[in-house]
């Protein structure tokens, strides 16, 4: 079968790979969609942490199940996606009903190989069912499902004010489950055009741009003087993280979807002052997975708002680079097998 490696930083190279052969507590899926996502696009400019090369990219992705291998509930033909985070099962995070951080996680296209390939063999406990989406919908639940868990570990509540720092596609799915739990959203990012796509597409009220707005002077204004009770940072800057923390209100809390490489800062006593809670979430669980799942069949979420470009999977390497240069308007691409 046929296959796409990011061989070192800056190169993608195709090549042949033999056919997966599924172990006993496997399945096999054929590969029709493909979401290229912010880790994907960091592993190739040789920004992303906890990666290695060569490495076959790939975590977003939606499928037909060609060998379910006695999979319990699961069909021959049937449309799927997959949680693509392996975990142990055993450990303390997995015996805390967190195996979304567990102490030695596999995930798809970052520590293991992933799913720019033809075929790909994945743990059964980590089968989704398609529930009657398409193979674009399901290739972006995983990204919604980033933003929804990081919403959870927020505890948003109905009122409130909710910053968002970052409105690439993790940023706006969290808006999105941001509104769901009845949050009133503000969006700041650096690009305008990425603010006008969260006014016009995903109907958010409050946009800042941070290069052009006092941040703030209006967040002050915007929530009449008390500031965002929730800052959700989807980043990934090490500047937009630290500063996140003087946008917060007394009682705030702080999460971190966002990842980066170096060490955050910040005041002691104006983060103590404020009792406020710094807190970072990893991927996401099954639980987050139906949530999305839920949402898009409710009408909730149109994940195809987010599908900016496409391809076939023979100009995946042509098209790569491209994608990185903000320039071209890429909110998401998705390739097509």
């Amino acid at each position: 079968m046929k296959i796409l490696a990011c061989t070192e930083p800056g190169e993608l190279a195709y090549g042949e790979k033999e056919m997966p052969v599924p172990d006993t507590d496997e399945s096999l899926i054929r590969i029709k969609r493909i979401g290229i996502c912010g880790t994907d696009l960091h592993a190739f400019e040789g920004t992303q942490p906890f990666f290695s090369y060569p490495r076959i990219l790939g975590h977003e992705l939606s499928g037909v199940l060609a060998d379910p291998n006695r999979a319990e509930g699961f069909e021959k033909g049937e449309a799927v996606t997959f949680i693509p985070y392996f975990n142990c099962g055993k450990c303390i995070a997995c015996r805390s009903g967190k195996p979304n951080c567990c102490t030695s996680i596999k995930v798809s296209g970052v520590h293991i190989d992933g799913g720019m390939v033809e075929y790909l063999s994945v743990p059964q406990y980590a089968l989704v069912h398609g529930e009657g989406l398409s193979f674009d919908e399901l290739a972006l639940v995983e990204p919604l499902a980033i933003g929804a868990h990081g919403v959870r570990r927020a505890e948003v509540r109905s009122g409130e004010y909710v910053l968002v720092i970052g409105a690439g596609p993790i940023g706006l799915g969290t808006m999105e489950f941001a509104r769901i739990a009845g949050g009133k959203v503000i969006a700041m990012d650096m690009n305008q055009a990425r603010l006008n796509f969260c006014r016009d597409r995903l109907k958010v009220d409050h946009l800042i741009n941070v290069t052009t707005d006092d941040v703030t002077a209006k967040l002050d204004d915007i929530t009449g003087g008390d500031m965002p009770t929730v800052v959700i940072d989807c980043t990934g800057s090490q500047r937009a993280i630290n500063n996140g923390f003087q946008y917060m209100a007394h009682g705030a809390r702080y999460v971190l979807v966002g990842l980066q490489k170096g060490e955050i800062s910040f005041s002691h006593p104006e983060f103590h002052k404020r009792e406020a809670t710094l807190m970072s979430s990893r991927n996401a669980t099954r639980a987050d997975f139906e949530h999305v799942i839920a949402s898009i069949k409710k009408g909730l979420v149109d994940p195809n708002n987010y599908i900016t470009h496409r391809v076939n999977f023979d100009e995946i390497g042509a098209e790569f680079e491209s994608w990185l240069d903000p320039a071209n308007g890429v909110i998401k691409a998705m390739v097509e097998l």
